[in-house]
């Protein structure tokens, strides 16, 4: 745990991590068992929204993961560049990158298996955090030692490499270029080298070590926002223009490039990486724009205080049981609602319930940081 002051932060940042982890700490629910209670079609459509396609395709769901990736990245130039100019080595914020992206794997692994001793056959390595903390790592290795052009040189290649990559591999057994779920070179290297078990059937992991290379260069786009934020002399407003535009552009890539390599998050492809860049340099222009140059603070509060202590709200899902807690205190309530909409008050007092939490915590100004 750590005590840290708000000026250190930038509130759009915070507040847009929120937004992210809202949807993952409860707000999917709330909007399924609106449906559920409601049968309206247009709830419905947004339901659809917050599933995963089972291998090509996108839904916003897809978008929470790496958003949050992303703006990790946006946060560095902040964090790390202000341990730059204090005169701090980059060998020394070398071993604390490094050490971080270590502490995200391991928590990662205690998040898929629980404090518990288990054969090596069960246990199952990769893992969100343990993605965050891979591709959080060495896009801060790259960071660090590249300028901004290098940065984007960077980018470029990994997404053109990963693309040559898997456009001309497959399994044994498969034509060049099989994308399907048995088929293509990153979940067949998968199953050669990550020990233990893969998330889908032993064939496939949504977060296995080959599709973490592309994400690298989600992290990299962050970064590069970042430092154009933090570093760019350029009016605010332009910023925020710029920003959008960029975002566009890069869902204009991403259609494009669907047509020869399908947007898909379980591959983490070329495509897909445009297309939540663009839907991500979108969403923190937006939230730049209305919080930071407008001064609009007092409406994101509540999703500040879920993006400053992330980490431990995705964690404590393994070590907290969130729904006794909530019927302890409020069944009686979800009891006098009734049918059918008990189960949406259910949901709306579980997230509420996780934020008085997180609210505690930074009321006592105490962050989980790793």
């Amino acid at each position: 745990m750590q005590r840290l002051s708000d000026s250190q932060r930038l509130y759009s940042l915070d507040a847009l991590r929120g937004f992210d982890m809202f949807w993952i700490m409860g707000g999917e629910d709330i909007i399924n068992n609106l449906y559920k209670a409601t049968g309206s079609p247009f709830l419905g459509k947004i339901a659809n929204q917050l599933t995963h396609p089972q291998w090509n395709g996108f839904h916003l769901y897809d978008l929470i993961f790496p958003l949050f990736l992303f703006i990790a990245g946006v946060a560095t130039p902040f964090s790390v560049g202000r341990e730059l100019e204090k005169g701090v080595s980059r060998n020394r914020i070398l071993l604390r990158v490094i050490r971080r992206g270590l502490i995200l794997v391991i928590l990662g692994i205690i998040y898929n298996n629980g404090l518990e001793l288990k054969p090596l056959s069960e246990i199952r390595f990769p893992s969100v955090l343990g993605r965050i903390g891979l591709a959080y790592m060495f896009a801060n290795i790259i960071s660090l030692y590249a300028g901004q052009i290098g940065r984007v040189s960077w980018f470029l290649a990994i997404v053109i490499g990963y693309w040559l990559l898997l456009k001309f591999t497959s399994a044994p057994g498969f034509p060049h270029g099989d994308l399907t779920l048995h088929g293509n070179f990153a979940s067949y290297t998968d199953r050669l080298i990550i020990p233990g078990h893969l998330y889908v059937d032993n064939i496939h992991d949504p977060e296995g070590l080959m599709s973490t290379i592309p994400a690298i260069a989600t992290g990299l786009l962050g970064i590069i926002t970042g430092n154009f934020l933090k570093n760019n002399p350029i009016p605010q407003t332009k910023k925020v223009i710029y920003m959008l535009a960029a975002g566009i552009v890069f869902l204009l890539i991403a259609r494009l490039w669907n047509l020869d390599f399908p947007i898909n998050k379980n591959l983490w492809t070329s495509s897909f990486v445009f297309q939540v860049g663009g839907l991500s340099l979108i969403f923190l222009g937006v939230f730049y724009y209305i919080i930071d140059v407008k001064g609009y603070k007092n409406w994101a509060f509540f999703f500040k205080i879920i993006g400053m202590n992330s980490i431990l709200i995705y964690m404590s899902e393994k070590f907290i049981d969130w729904d006794y807690t909530n019927d302890g205190l409020f069944k009686w309530l979800f009891q006098w609602i009734g049918d059918p909409f008990n189960i949406v008050a259910t949901a709306v007092f579980y997230v509420l319930v996780k934020w008085f939490f997180l609210y505690f915590l930074y009321r006592k100004k105490v962050f989980l940081r790793v």
